[in-house]
């Protein structure tokens, strides 16, 4: 307990010195015991003040960005999460920069060596300096000897100690959570403790890079037939939960505008196809790269689209995928009625609304987005205007929308980076069109009757045994002995109950602590 306090304690203090409370307090406006008890805690720590003219947003980056890796992954875990803090805290939180100092190469190589063993480590002939260092890992170029012949890889190792810093921090994190979200009561509909549990959960599959690599493996498999898109291939015999080898990317950054013109590459091709695949992805496939910004792109001689980083990965479900691909089509065909019934079809919106005025309510989605010019056009801002509308009818939108939504604008940046007259919707159409022809095709009707005949099929031998568990099971719920009401997040609920047996001692903890703070400074 008292190790947690301590962490508590010095999250506190981080909080106070960067300018991150008042930045808050600018916001959500913390009641005046909250801020006093951070102005207390704070005493004697070095003050960041930063720019006052700068929004809220943009201070809360700066002040994210000194705390180190835990906050950083917080502020990155936000921004793709508008339903929680608001657009506009979102777009501000997109521009946090993932930088720190690298560690040395002397420590990357131990890392390695331990990790793969002599024999794999022996192979590895080369190892540059850093090239880039992130909050939880760093990137060296190697050259390794595999079959007799040298191959030049980019090699991502884990920092050292990382999993523990962050567990402790987010325990001690998640205690905050919990003792605001229950002292202060609007704090609730924020759901503190819930995003603070889904950051570590999402974070500590982060920092496995066998998931990582997993992600740009399946990535590169849905996508090997696509013209214009090279995913680097993994070499899974130098990757291991802290070590992730994969080629090394040859091009430029897509930020290199000036360079890819002057190689030959027409901008306008490059910006359509950076959309067409990033809907290929998502519409097709019902997996896409989460994090496409320019700092993940790369074009190389051919013209060819080269993603890295595949830590943040989104996955879309077919009924998902339907949905998006028909309102997306719906809206370019300006058809609201359409669009309204896919969502009613789909049990989205509650039956008690009504059909006409959810359509009129996309209308005034739709109609002034058609009205601009079409460099203004955004898909992805239209869905974003959309998950308003929805939430007015006491629509709950979707998490994986919600990513698919904030990286469809960033693709939508910076392909208008490229070509700024990039129409969207004309780019987007052939991709819609022919996913809703596929979904609603024979074909399609046919593999399913296939699929679902087969399956039946498969189980008929064992139906009277199935029969019979299902009789037994049945037993047991009229005894009373089969608990239906068990939750999904198991993990979540027993944390929330330690956190409850704590609080009391925290609260005595605090004076305490405040006490001797205040005595020493």
């Amino acid at each position: 307990m008292f190790k947690r306090i301590y962490q508590l304690f010095k999250i506190g203090r981080k909080l106070a010195s960067s300018g991150a409370i008042n930045t808050i307090d600018e916001i959500y406006n913390i009641p005046f015991y909250i801020k006093l008890f951070f102005e207390l805690i704070s005493i004697g720590s070095e003050r960041n003040n930063t720019n006052i003219s700068k929004k809220p947003g943009e201070k809360l980056c700066i002040a994210l960005e000194s705390m180190g890796t835990t906050f950083i992954k917080l502020g990155q875990f936000l921004a793709t999460r508008p339903d929680i803090i608001g657009e506009e805290l979102c777009n501000d939180l997109v521009k946090l920069q993932d930088k720190l100092p690298a560690f040395d190469t002397n420590e990357a190589k131990k890392i390695i060596k331990k990790e793969l063993g002599d024999e794999a480590y022996n192979n590895i002939t080369t190892l540059s300096e850093p090239i880039a260092a992130a909050s939880i890992a760093q990137v060296h170029i190697a050259k390794i000897n595999i079959d007799g012949n040298s191959k030049e890889v980019a090699i991502k190792i884990l920092r050292p100690d990382i999993e523990k810093l962050f567990n402790e921090e987010l325990d001690a994190l998640m205690l905050l959570a919990y003792i605001i979200e229950n002292t202060v009561s609007k704090t609730k509909r924020l759901k503190l403790v819930e995003i603070v549990h889904l950051l570590k959960e999402i974070t500590n599959i982060e920092m496995d890079l066998r998931f990582e690599a997993a992600a740009a493996n399946e990535l590169y498999e849905n996508t090997r037939e696509d013209k214009g898109l090279v995913v680097p291939k993994i070499y899974w015999n130098y990757t291991s939960k802290r070590i992730l080898a994969l080629d090394k990317v040859k091009g430029v950054s897509i930020r290199e505008q000036k360079l890819i013109e002057e190689s030959g590459i027409n901008l306008k091709s490059l910006a359509e196809n950076l959309i067409q695949l990033f809907l290929k992805q998502a519409v097709r496939d019902g997996f896409f790269h989460g994090d496409m910004h320019q700092g993940n792109l790369f074009v190389d001689k051919e013209g060819n689209i080269v993603p890295v980083d595949f830590g943040i990965m989104g996955r879309l479900d077919k009924n998902n995928r339907k949905y998006l691909a028909e309102i997306l089509y719906g809206f370019i065909q300006r058809d609201y009625t359409k669009v309204a019934d896919v969502h009613f079809q789909a049990g989205l919106v509650p039956k008690n609304a009504s059909r006409e005025e959810f359509a009129q309510a996309l209308r005034s989605v739709g109609e002034p987005i058609f009205g601009q010019s079409i460099k203004d056009i955004s898909g992805g801002n239209l869905l974003s205007q959309l998950f308003e509308i929805t939430e007015k009818f006491n629509m709950q939108t979707q998490t994986p929308l919600l990513l698919l939504q904030k990286t469809m604008v960033v693709v939508e940046g910076v392909a208008r980076k490229l070509y700024p007259e990039t129409n969207i919707w004309e780019v987007s159409k052939p991709i819609l069109e022919s996913w809703i022809k596929d979904l609603k095709g024979p074909k399609s009707n046919i593999d399913t009757a296939i699929k679902t005949s087969s399956e039946i099929l498969k189980r008929i031998p064992d139906f009277p045994d199935f029969m019979d568990k299902a009789n037994y099971a049945l037993q047991l719920i009229a005894e009373g002995k089969l608990n239906l009401g068990i939750t999904n997040n198991k993990s979540l609920e027993i944390e929330k109950m330690e956190l409850k047996s704590l609080r009391n001692n925290i609260i005595i903890s605090f004076l305490g602590i405040v006490i001797i703070i205040l005595l020493v400074f």
